[in-house]
């Protein structure tokens, strides 16, 4: 452990943040796949799948509008913390008898880890502006898209976990897992984690969550499209045409989405290479109407071969991979301009306040795409898909236009 006690402490104390973000990561991503595929073989319908994340949306929506604050007022590390441990609390909750595993109560479960979710990626990306000096952008672009990148990476193996701990295990005893494994990093992270890190120096108001600044609000509602145009057909709508139209069981399931948000998070953490960083820039406003434009492009050709029953299988299968880069590239493009645009000073408020942005996108998502495929089918969700990623790119003019050498902020 030498080599660990030589590291500055800005990496070590970005090793225990992205440490913490990749545990929790696992075990939320291995929920989302035990509840969409366990209540499906119950018999819920698409829609009642939605529905018991909606509360999970919602509260995200509400946590990172508040949570921007409060890590602001007593600090990231404590935010950070109390996140892991709500979570431990949901996954505790899910472990009761079957016969007690009613929607409200699971909606309940839900709503904890919405809150907990939020508060952890609300910290660890606010933490990220604070570890890197103020003239090290290209820096900060780099930890920036390798903690994204990393998670979403994570998040994937913890969609295969969850369809894996299911068949092999059931859902007691794969949630029971989970709860015991992240009690442990939680425990950890209390000894590990700078105290008072990310504790404003003037302590904000209470109407400080609304952010005043134009670029962080036009990114804020670009990234409410975006993601909503990613999960009105990813969260409940895709798994459950896999398993319907394919014929997929769990394991298949599971294996394919796992392996899209990890190719997704692969990509994140290279989009510094993608989008300029070979020819000395950073990227900026125009970059992200490009990339929204050709994930728009995507979206629609899937759409049309759904619609037109044109080898389904095939577009469907490497559409979604293609869409799934592109996607990558845009999210991690729009989490470095929204740490680049955040003020130093209670960094957490314009984070907070652009990832409430971000949730909102994600309840709007997960709500259509329970209700679009049940009643419309498939090919609506990335109709949908195709008219947010539009407006997107038409909200993007708005952003802030210039370049950056890299070679002076590196």
């Amino acid at each position: 452990m030498q080599w660990l006690a030589q590291l500055s402490p800005q990496i070590r104390q970005y090793m225990v943040v992205t440490g913490n973000y990749w545990a929790f990561t696992l075990t939320d991503g291995a929920l989302r796949m035990l509840v969409v595929l366990y209540f499906h073989g119950l018999g819920y319908s698409p829609l009642e799948i939605a529905m018991l994340f909606v509360f999970y949306e919602v509260f995200g929506v509400i946590t990172n509008l508040i949570g921007g604050w409060l890590g602001a007022r007593i600090g990231l590390n404590k935010t950070m913390n109390i996140g892991l441990f709500m979570q431990i609390v949901a996954l505790s909750m899910l472990l009761v008898p079957s016969t007690l595993l009613t929607i409200p109560w699971v909606m309940a479960a839900q709503a904890l880890s919405g809150i907990a979710k939020d508060l952890n990626k609300m910290s660890a990306k606010s933490s990220i502006k604070l570890l890197v000096p103020d003239d090290a952008a290209g820096q900060l672009y780099q930890w920036i898209a390798i903690l994204t990148g990393s998670k979403n990476a994570l998040k994937g193996v913890g969609f295969f976990l969850g369809g894996a701990l299911l068949s092999l295990f059931g859902f007691t005893d794969a949630i029971l897992a989970m709860t015991i494994a992240l009690t442990v990093v939680w425990i950890l992270s209390l000894i590990s984690l700078k105290k008072g890190f990310g504790q404003a120096k003037n302590k904000p108001k209470f109407t400080d969550i609304f952010s005043k600044s134009r670029a962080v609000n036009y990114l804020s509602a670009a990234r409410m499209f975006l993601f909503g145009a990613r999960d009105v057909w990813f969260v409940v709508a895709l798994p459950v045409f896999l398993a319907n139209s394919f014929g997929w069981d769990h394991w298949s399931v599971g294996g394919f989405l796992a392996t899209w948000v990890i190719g997704y998070g692969i990509v994140q953490s290279l989009a510094p290479h993608v989008t300029g960083k070979r020819s000395g820039t950073l990227p900026d406003g125009r970059h992200a109407i490009i990339w929204a434009i050709a994930l728009g492009i995507t979206s629609a050709l899937i759409a049309l071969s759904l619609s037109y029953h044109w080898h389904v299988h095939l577009v469907l299968i490497g559409g979604l991979l293609i869409f799934g880069a592109l996607f990558a590239v845009n999210s991690s493009l729009h989490s470095y301009l929204i740490v680049s645009y955040a003020g130093e000073d209670g960094v957490s408020l314009d984070v907070g306040f652009y990832y409430m942005a971000n949730a909102m996108g994600r309840l709007i998502g997960t709500l259509l795409s329970g209700w679009l495929y049940q009643d419309f089918g498939l090919a609506a969700c990335l109709w949908v898909a195709t008219l947010f990623i539009l407006i997107t790119a038409l909200i993007s003019l708005g952003l802030p236009k210039h370049q950056t050498p890299v070679a002076a902020t590196t």
